[in-house]
């Protein structure tokens, strides 16, 4: 399997599909590079090159004790594009990915990157503070952690239903979407998945976020129960130069059924532009 090896001497897992002007997809968490594989498909269909990498400690990326955090994870990411020697990148991030690509962007990806996707993305901050009320109580992410190290095989087969919003009155829900959740979040490392909480809740990436200068779509569901709209795709589209924002009435955080369909379209059509 390909590997790069990051600064630190960490063994960082990815995958390239297709050929032609680069794509580099960033996962959320606790996910893996695989949570992207119909997305990767479609844009390597489409003539891109579709790179997708597994974060440290996530999927079949090394274990790392060290290293969890954001700056690292930009890192390993800048690593990965020297590594193959890339230029006229576009990046797509979910979630916690989200930050990964930004603060990426923002201070490594100076004339390598042309266009950013964001896709229920944690900037500009998740955490509430007195400069970020509306954000989220830091004992949700308190909870998170508390439930991560007590048994988090239960944990992600819970996590699930509110992150694809299968909670909700109606819903169509999919064991096996709830069963392939499971299963990427079981590959990650519980230090990795743990030390991953703080970093997706309080890193602030209000400064990334006003020193890009490329394009950018934010997209993001307006049911969106894990990284809610108005504390994060709301204030992000303020804060850029040269942003797009799109929102998915209805949509969840995970990416599933008629919104998969409509975010590879636009996708598709933001990167052909």
């Amino acid at each position: 399997m390909p590997f790069i090896t990051a600064a630190d001497g960490a063994q960082i897992f990815y995958k390239k599909w297709g050929s032609g002007r680069p794509v580099i997809f960033s996962h959320g968490w606790p996910l893996s590079a695989d949570a992207w594989d119909v997305e990767m498909k479609l844009l390597a269909d489409h003539g891109y090159c579709a790179i997708a990498h597994d974060r440290r400690g996530h999927g079949r990326s090394e274990q790392t004790w060290t290293g969890n955090d954001m700056d690292t994870y930009a890192a390993d990411l800048a690593g990965l594009v020297d590594a193959l020697d890339l230029t006229d990148i576009s990046l797509v991030g979910h979630s916690t990915g989200g930050g990964e690509v930004v603060r990426y962007a923002a201070r490594h990806g100076q004339g390598r990157v042309s266009k950013i996707v964001t896709v229920g993305a944690v900037p500009p901050v998740m955490v509430r503070s007195e400069r970020n009320p509306e954000g989220t109580p830091i004992e949700a992410f308190d909870d998170i952690r508390a439930n991560v190290l007590a048994d988090r095989s239960a944990f992600w087969q819970d996590l699930a239903l509110p992150f694809y919003g299968f909670n909700r009155e109606g819903a169509e829900v999919s064991k096996g979407l709830i069963d392939e959740f499971w299963r990427l979040g079981m590959q990650a490392g519980l230090s990795a998945a743990y030390d991953c909480v703080a970093q997706f809740s309080e890193t602030d990436f209000t400064e990334d976020l006003q020193n890009l200068q490329v394009p950018i779509l934010i997209a993001h569901g307006d049911d969106d129960q894990i990284v809610p709209i108005h504390d994060s795709a709301a204030k992000a589209i303020d804060l850029v130069k040269h942003g797009t924002l799109r929102i998915y009435p209805g949509a969840s955080h995970g990416i599933h059924g008629a919104y998969q369909a409509a975010l590879g379209r636009d996708i598709v059509e933001f990167l052909g532009e």
